[in-house]
């Protein structure tokens, strides 16, 4: 996965200090975005969607 982006939430300057997801249709990547070249967390798009929508809600 290629198009890697940050939160708006990340903060002003470069915005180190968030991670950074990639999306698929089927799958979402997160990474660390102050070692992008380091491991991924690769998840089903639909268990990323719960999980967001559950943040949301707490």
């Amino acid at each position: 996965m290629d198009n890697w982006r940050k939160s708006s939430y990340s903060g002003e300057g470069d915005g180190n200090e968030c991670v950074e997801i990639a999306n698929s249709r089927t799958h979402v990547a997160i990474r660390d975005s102050k070692a992008p070249a380091g491991r991924t967390l690769t998840i089903p798009a639909d268990a990323f969607t719960i999980f967001v929508d559950t943040l949301k809600t707490s």
